[in-house]
């Protein structure tokens, strides 16, 4: 498979602490690869410097061949790039509608003066706006919420609602950070579904998910971050049998 993403020795020292330390990770196409570990191994950091929130200390991050390694958030979702994150970030008091289109920014043209002059260009790319929205809703099984105020949505809903607004903006890659995180399990299962249904969509996933049944049930590949270092890559079936995980997770036995 083709690769889309590749981190290439990335640290990130914040003073005398180092987050993350020499890590290498591909990203292929059209595969859901999880990224997990236990709490502190630094995979927010991590996701938060291939989406552009951390500039790396060290080490490049290539996306489609070009160096992204210190472009900025907007600039990394423009070349298509886009993420949730573990606490949901939506404008409580828009609509539903309105948060996707949010998602939409990143693609249209219009600037200041046409928006003040209402440019026939910025008429059509806002009709093209309310279309696209519709159709993220609908995609990803929001249909008739479109009015519905967002902050007055059910938890899981909002969740959902959170990465139609991210895949508002055509991404070849999203990054799901805790997407089960506070979720049912029937939410859970519906989030499950709509994961599937984004790559059978042909876009590329990157998750960090602390459920374990979820990570290795739905990921094609898995990697493994333990103090900020890469210890285990591979298979979920091979990941979850190896000794470094084990002791990542559950401890040495002493003796």
């Amino acid at each position: 498979m083709e690769t889309l993403l590749r981190a290439l020795g990335i640290s990130m020292q914040f003073g005398g602490l180092r987050a993350v330390d020499a890590v290498d990770m591909n990203i292929s196409q059209g595969e859901i690869h999880a990224l997990i570990g236990p709490n502190g191994a630094g995979k927010t950091t991590f996701f938060n410097i291939l989406s552009g929130i951390y500039i790396p200390t060290r080490g490049t991050i290539e996306f489609c061949g070009e160096n992204i390694t210190r472009l900025k958030p907007h600039q990394v979702t423009k070349r298509g790039i886009a993420r949730t994150f573990q606490n949901i970030l939506l404008f409580d008091n828009l609509s539903a509608l309105e948060n996707v289109m949010v998602g939409r920014h990143c693609r249209t043209r219009t600037g200041i003066l046409g928006t003040i002059l209402h440019s026939p260009g910025m008429k059509r790319e806002e009709l093209l706006c309310h279309e696209r929205a519709r159709e993220m809703l609908d995609f990803v099984g929001l249909s008739g919420e479109e009015k519905t105020i967002a902050g007055s949505m059910p938890y899981g809903k909002k969740r959902i609602l959170e990465i139609a607004r991210a895949l508002a903006s055509e991404p070849k890659i999203i990054m799901l950070d805790e997407p089960c995180a506070g979720m049912n399990p029937s939410e859970t299962e519906e989030l499950i579904k709509t994961i599937y249904k984004i790559r059978e969509a042909g876009i590329t996933e990157v998750l960090v998910e602390h459920n374990m049944r979820v990570a290795m049930g739905i990921s094609d590949v898995v990697t493994v971050l333990d103090h900020g270092q890469k210890i285990c890559e591979g298979l979920p079936e091979t990941v979850q049998k190896d000794s470094r995980v084990i002791e990542a997770y559950l401890g040495k036995e002493e003796g």
